[in-house]
């Protein structure tokens, strides 16, 4: 992270991405109507949510930890007032003015691909619509048609959605038996940096889907099957479809799903849920849309754009420390610590969620389909870091909970951070 920072200062380096690599943002000290609450929110959480999470009834830490983490982001996002979060969502580059200009969805889809390139001026999809496929673009549609077409709208529905994400991964740990360690890692899920874009980023949306797609099959992968066992899996299939349907990079989540299956040594929901995702894909393809088909334009508007000028030899590894200030530092001590050991009897649901986590932020870096503007890209990925802070010594888990809020409110009162 200092690397990161110094390295493009100290050689006068521009690596194109803002003031601030290698973060989207720019340098703005502020404070807000947000401050006071975020501090007060943030002290008591690091004096008592370790203990807490130790000593709640399992459906009070449920609900503690949605509370908790949604009074956290919306604290966050109030430093920049009501707008903190509304106004990115209703910005030039995101999905919200066009959501509200369809009128007719069908039509839309039909004409996707054909302006996502760059040169198909001058009705060239916006940024995110571009870069993204029209699974998002519809939900926000659906916004706009429920009266929730307003930034202010559609940013507390993405809030309400994402601080849902550690209520996902916390009942995820419990079914692969794995409650200790599942209350071990609440307050780092609940807790951190990454709720400065949770609130007002779809990412944070697609995290909560993935984090509830992986629940369902690890429930799948568990019960008793006939019924049971084949309906949660056609549902988890649903929602890791959604997911590929709302990211590009989202089709990564299967090296986690692979893990869960692992963990649980069950593999008979894996054609019922592969089943169910391929039909949300193809569901899309009457209607004009083929995701196979949109990608390669989509790489081709890429690297006619910025990207071609980001280097390299900087973004390969500036991305993994945008990463470390989206998760926090925290989450690549749990990572380190997590994959050191050796996978036992009672690690070895952390250890396995931890190896594929890690796997799809590699094989997301490798890609190098983002260089830049990547700490809200890096969401749906970040509990399944965090989770390895459950294996830490409680004096770490203790201090790092400290370092974890002391960088959220660093990053949020001293940066504008654009997304």
């Amino acid at each position: 992270m200092a690397a990161a920072m110094a390295v493009p200062a100290a050689l006068d380096w521009n690596v194109h991405v803002r003031w601030f690599p290698p973060l989207h943002a720019d340098w703005d000290p502020r404070l807000g109507a947000g401050t006071l609450p975020a501090l007060a929110l943030g002290a008591v959480c690091v004096r008592f949510a370790v203990d807490l999470a130790q000593r709640l009834p399992w459906r009070r830490l449920l609900l503690a930890s949605y509370v908790g983490g949604l009074a956290w982001m919306v604290s966050l996002a109030l430093v920049d007032g009501a707008g903190g979060i509304g106004d990115v969502l209703d910005g030039p580059y995101e999905y919200l003015r066009t959501a509200r200009a369809t009128d007719d969805l069908p039509h839309t889809l039909d004409i996707y691909i054909s302006r996502i390139p760059a040169d198909a001026l001058p009705s060239n999809w916006p940024v995110h619509i571009a870069g993204h496929p029209p699974g998002a673009l519809t939900f926000f549609v659906l916004l706009a048609r429920l009266g929730l077409g307003s930034g202010l709208a559609a940013g507390l529905v993405v809030t309400l959605i994402a601080a849902s994400t550690a209520v996902a991964v916390l009942q995820t740990l419990r079914i692969l038996g794995a409650e200790q360690h599942a209350r071990h890692a609440a307050p780092f899920l609940v807790i951190g940096p990454a709720a400065i874009w949770q609130c007002v980023s779809a990412d944070g949306m697609f995290a909560a889907w993935a984090a509830w797609g992986i629940c369902t099959l690890a429930l799948a992968a568990t019960r008793p099957w006939r019924w049971t066992g084949l309906g949660w899996s056609v549902v988890a299939g649903l929602l890791l479809g959604w997911c590929v349907m709302n990211s590009y990079g989202l089709p990564l989540l299967g090296l986690l799903a692979v893990a869960v299956l692992v963990v649980a040594r069950a593999w008979r929901p894996v054609v019922p849920a592969a089943v169910a995702a391929l039909a949300v894909v193809l569901a899309y393809v009457p209607f004009g849309y083929s995701w196979w088909e949109a990608l390669p334009v989509l790489r081709e508007r890429y690297w006619a754009g910025v990207a071609s000028n980001r280097p390299p030899q900087y973004w390969m590894w500036g991305n993994l420390a945008a990463l470390a200030f989206s998760a926090g530092p925290m989450s690549f001590a749990g990572v380190a610590h997590a994959l050191s050991r050796r996978s036992g009897p009672s690690t070895r649901a952390v250890w396995w969620l931890v190896l594929g986590g890690t796997a799809m932020v590699v094989a997301a870096d490798l890609s190098q389909m983002s260089r830049a503007e990547v700490e809200r890209i890096w969401l749906p990925f970040v509990p399944w870091l965090l989770i390895g802070c459950a294996l830490l010594p409680e004096s770490w888990r203790r201090r790092g909970l400290a370092v974890q809020v002391v960088l959220a409110l660093a990053v949020q009162h001293l940066l504008f951070t654009g997304w």
